[in-house]
């Protein structure tokens, strides 16, 4: 049997640090499932551990999000789990033909979802989700700004927020990117490239859109969007700083909050809503079935074989897709 092949990121730097080699012999252990993956997810952390932003050990196999078939189990695992269709976002080593993922975190991918869309959802879906539903439950008339709405999470988000009766202002950099955010659902698209000043003149557009200031704004973005993202608010109103594609937002005064009118200012991540396993199984289960009957739509903006995975990082990186980038086994 020709060894499984995977891609390891060699040292920190880079795309070209990125490397398609032969992977070690996997076999599950104790609670974990073996899995012939079938497409793994491509993500911004993925970039940021391969650069040496987050700490990892080096050479490493990228990535943590995928979906494919279990061929093999570990110990204190069902056996009705062999050859069922699993996804996951968060079994590191997961750019490789074989994953080993945990059965607590494993995601059953129902009929109707295909084996593409159960690699791209998993991560971008759940966390918006959360940012919809729980971390600000956005209600019938309220007002969302999603920066970033032609990205994987901001498609995904508007749609959520226009299926609960919410009103979404998108920020978009190009017009291709503005007439996917309004068919995705945002009833007006402002473009942050065609503006002088992003901290200026946003929020003056944002307020005269949305009747005085939204309720709430998801912003993945971060140090380039928050200021204009608190100026944004209405009295009351949230701010879910929920990434930074642009860099960390440095610390600031929290008098800030008071003269805007009493806002809040919340650091959510995906972990802390998904988790118990009774959480992770409702939220993957409500996404996967939105997927399933057509009410939700998973864009895959771009697909690489695996070995062309350092070009998938410079088109994320350079900010050139839409949607989901997803690498093919």
């Amino acid at each position: 049997m020709a060894p499984m092949r995977a891609i390891a990121a060699l040292e920190v730097g880079g795309p070209d640090v990125l490397q398609l080699q032969d992977g070690p012999d996997l076999h599950p252990g104790p609670g974990q499932l073996l899995v012939t993956a079938h497409a793994a997810g491509v993500n911004f952390i993925d970039t940021y551990r391969r650069a040496g932003i987050y700490p990892m050990t080096f050479p490493h196999i990228v990535g943590s999000e995928g979906a494919g078939v279990v061929s093999e189990i570990g110990d204190g695992v069902s056996p009705h789990l062999l050859g069922t269709r699993v996804a996951w976002t968060d079994a590191p080593g997961s750019y490789a033909e074989q994953v080993l993922v945990s059965a607590e975190r494993a995601l059953p991918v129902p009929d109707g979802v295909g084996d593409d869309l159960a690699a791209a959802a998993p991560l971008q879906g759940l966390t918006a989700h959360y940012l919809a539903t729980s971390t600000y439950p956005i209600a019938q008339g309220e007002w969302a700004l999603v920066h970033a709405a032609a990205g994987g999470v901001g498609l995904l988000l508007t749609q959520l927020i226009r299926a609960r009766g919410g009103r979404v202002v998108a920020t978009v950099s190009t017009q291709a990117k503005a007439e996917l955010a309004m068919a995705a659902g945002a009833e007006s698209v402002i473009r942050y490239d065609e503006l002088t000043s992003l901290t200026q003149e946003l929020p003056d557009l944002v307020r005269q859109l949305s009747s005085g200031g939204v309720h709430v704004v998801y912003d993945g973005v971060g140090r380039a969007t928050f200021d204009a993202s608190l100026a944004s608010l209405r009295p009351r109103g949230v701010l879910a700083l929920f990434g930074g594609s642009s860099g960390q937002v440095p610390p600031f005064d929290l008098q800030r909050l008071n003269t805007g009118g009493s806002l809040y200012v919340t650091r959510p991540s995906l972990g802390a809503y998904v988790a118990t396993r009774e959480e992770l199984l409702a939220r993957s289960s409500d996404l996967f079935a939105r997927i399933a009957d057509g009410s939700l739509s998973v864009r895959i903006g771009a697909r690489y074989p695996l070995a062309e995975a350092a070009q998938a990082h410079r088109a994320l990186e350079s900010r050139a897709t839409t949607g989901k980038v997803i690498l093919d086994m």
